[in-house]
């Protein structure tokens, strides 16, 4: 087959790159750098099924001929991040909702029948109830919530590509993605887990936003990224939103312990109030576990990975191959 994965610098995009390959396609990955690494383009260039351009999503001159060559395109090209999302709150919109236009459009124009995969996230959600994060469940999304321009973004990137789907039989999956932690991923925009890691590696104390009582469910990117090839490899998903993560969840301050634990770190907790965090305005999701019944009966997927095996696998990381990266991490804003 050949991939294109618009992102593929990023922390999922990357390890799409990495498990086509291993699966013998041609991979194309296209990414600004803006977030993505170059280290993660440099772990693959010696293969001779990858190509690497660096563009941006909404100006590159290449995309409609990659889009016209590829059997599958996996659209990551986006901005995330909590600190990010915060702080450019223009860049989320316009990068967001024109980028996945573009490709849309793109497929469109040259003919293309390539299979698609749309992410969209957790964050459309917003306030709903626990029992109430299924795919079919009515989205309400409050003004007053300052992730407001990123849920918009994403919701926009579903409804277009549902719309795409329907009007010209794209082959196209839109994706709501949970919490993807693994190897390479940097806590420096606000990823909580590899946050944690790397300051109980440097013998820093663990921020803990609010009480640490909130909890979340976490997904291994490998099992991420293995759900997302099956996706779209299943015309009954086809046109359909789909939840995608892991339904475990733990309360933040319990994940703190944990990662202190299999660090055999000393390191404290230090509890810092989301306004401090995040700005006077955030409002704190208190629990955001999915509900994966449609994925299970799409594609009869199990998780491999445990938390625990994942949060091992990211320790090892970073003390190997990341020393540098224990010294990187982005402090939280102090409005």
């Amino acid at each position: 087959m050949h991939i294109l994965v618009t992102g593929g610098a990023g922390f999922i995009g990357s390890h799409l790159v990495e498990h086509h390959l291993a699966l013998g396609d041609k991979v194309q990955a296209v990414d600004d750098l803006s977030t993505g690494t170059r280290a993660s383009v440099t772990l693959y260039q010696g293969n001779p099924n990858y190509r690497f351009s660096e563009a941006d999503i909404l100006s590159w001159e290449g995309l409609e001929l990659a889009v016209a060559n590829a059997d599958r395109v996996y659209h990551m090209a986006a901005v995330v991040g909590m600190f990010r999302v915060l702080n450019q709150p223009i860049e989320v919109t316009r990068v967001n909702v024109l980028g996945c236009e573009r490709v849309l459009q793109a497929l469109v124009k040259t003919g293309s029948r390539a299979q698609l995969i749309i992410p969209s996230s957790s964050s459309v959600y917003a306030h709903a109830a626990p029992d109430n994060l299924r795919e079919d469940a009515d989205i309400l999304l409050s003004t007053r919530n300052p992730l407001l321009n990123y849920a918009t973004s994403k919701l926009t990137n579903e409804i277009q590509g549902r719309a795409y789907a329907q009007e010209h039989q794209l082959p196209a999956v839109m994706v709501r993605l949970f919490n993807a932690i693994g190897p390479r991923q940097s806590g420096m925009y606000g990823f909580v887990v590899p946050r944690f890691i790397q300051q109980a590696l440097a013998g820093e104390p663990l921020t803990v936003f609010g009480d640490g009582s909130q909890t979340r469910s976490f997904c291994d990117v490998r099992d991420t990224v293995a759900i997302l090839d099956t996706l779209a490899a299943t015309p009954a998903a086809y046109g359909q939103v789909v939840n995608v993560g892991n339904d475990q969840e733990i309360p933040i301050r319990a994940l703190a312990e944990m990662v202190k634990q299999r660090a055999n770190s000393a390191s404290a907790l230090e509890f810092v109030r989301f306004a401090k965090a995040y700005g006077q305005d955030f409002e704190q999701i208190p629990q955001r576990r999915p509900i994966l019944s449609r994925l299970y009966e799409l594609t009869g997927y199990r998780h491999r990975w445990t938390l625990e095996q994942t949060v091992d696998d990211l320790i090892g990381f970073y003390r190997r191959e990341a020393p540098g990266a224990l010294h990187s991490r982005q402090a939280p804003r102090t409005g």
